[in-house]
């Protein structure tokens, strides 16, 4: 088993214990320095590092239970891969939410240039009016770059991601069961269409059922992997208002489409523009207010722009831990205003990004991936 595999398999372990969520992760990171060691713990060394003894008790049982070189093994098989906190390939945008999810899973595959995504969700029971803006949205949007993320329930959620596909693009869905476990059954062609181009994702062990408790939860989800969410249609208890919470509370743009006063579905999302959120009136609205041309300009800066012997030393410095930038002009000894231009320079060519703080990461391994 490669070195990932064998660390991955303990994040797993811990994601099988109910009641051991983000917090929990972080404090057994911290009492052990690895969930290898915080598994192989005796029942003490837990209790010493928080848990409660019930917690204790269920983690002695999954050990029991699971084989955890099997586990992933069959995961593997199934074309599932597990992302956790420590992999650079990990969503940057959800990175930064208030207690992330430590483990996804995924079928598919994310890129880096998921990062530049917008959220597109909205009522099952979509009208007329709603289906023509939301096929408007993820298409134009999608062959502008942009990925469309979902929750692929029925209504706005698959039509967008459908809209995606037919426009060249990528698209991700996030679910409330297990990837194995599409639900409504019938999107199952459209989730395996996604798998080609986009992903599906979701932070619950595979072979989960739907159930209505997941469906908030995977809403932050959906919220905190995009720049900005858009709701489509929503009657005054819809979902997707759950969507526009998190993204406000999480420091994402909210659009709002407006609809007519008398209709059901529009009532959520007229409030919505009244509480503040942007009414969406064009999708090239959207990408002018969110910079999202910068991501067919970063693509064409990559094949027209060299590398040069600063950006190789900058690289080198870099990695897919974030750096702040007095760090980065500390280690390679250069002025800090060289430092900053070219870091500019190499983030338009997709090289590095900002992850905010003035902290970049190196984008390497992604680089194939993304062209």
């Amino acid at each position: 088993m490669d070195q990932a595999k064998e660390e991955n398999k303990y994040w797993v372990g811990f994601n099988l214990v109910k009641g051991i969520g983000a917090v929990r992760f972080q404090a057994l990171l911290d009492h052990f320095g690895s969930l290898e060691r915080a598994w192989q713990s005796p029942d003490d060394g837990l209790l010493e590092a928080g848990l409660s003894p019930r917690l204790v008790e269920r983690i002695r049982q999954i050990r029991t239970d699971v084989d955890l070189d099997q586990y992933v093994d069959q995961l593997e098989a199934k074309g599932i891969t597990i992302v956790t906190w420590s992999d650079g390939d990990y969503p940057a945008r959800l990175k930064t939410i208030d207690q992330p999810p430590p483990v996804l899973y995924v079928r598919g595959g994310l890129r880096q240039q998921d990062d530049c995504a917008v959220a597109v969700v909205g009522t099952r029971r979509v009208s007329a009016y709603g289906r023509q803006v939301t096929e408007e949205i993820a298409s134009y949007l999608a062959a502008n770059g942009v990925t469309i993320i979902s929750g692929l329930a029925r209504g706005v959620d698959a039509i967008a991601h459908e809209e995606a596909l037919k426009a060249g693009g990528r698209t991700i869905a996030v679910l409330g069961s297990g990837v194995d476990r599409i639900y409504p059954p019938e999107h199952g062609r459209l989730a395996e269409k996604m798998c080609t181009n986009g992903a599906l994702i979701s932070d619950y062990a595979p072979g989960t059922p739907p159930d209505a408790a997941n469906f908030p939860p995977r809403n932050r989800i959906i919220s905190g992997m995009a720049m900005a969410v858009v709701v489509v249609e929503a009657g005054e208890t819809s979902g997707a208002l759950i969507s526009a919470q998190f993204a406000v509370d999480q420091g994402r743009e909210v659009f709002a489409v407006p609809g007519n006063i008398y209709a059901p579905q529009s009532r959520g999302t007229n409030r919505l523009i009244v509480s503040g959120a942007r009414p969406f009136l064009s999708a090239q609205d959207m990408l002018d207010l969110l910079d999202l041309a910068r991501v067919s300009e970063q693509r064409t800066a990559r094949q027209v722009l060299p590398a040069n012997a600063v950006e190789a030393k900058i690289l080198e410095i870099l990695s897919s831990e974030p750096i702040h930038l007095d760090e980065i002009r500390g280690l390679s000894g250069l002025p800090i205003e060289r430092v900053s231009a070219t870091l500019v320079m190499m983030e338009l060519k997709g090289l590095v990004r900002q992850v905010g703080g003035m902290k970049y990461i190196a984008v390497r391994e992604e680089q194939a991936a993304y062209e």
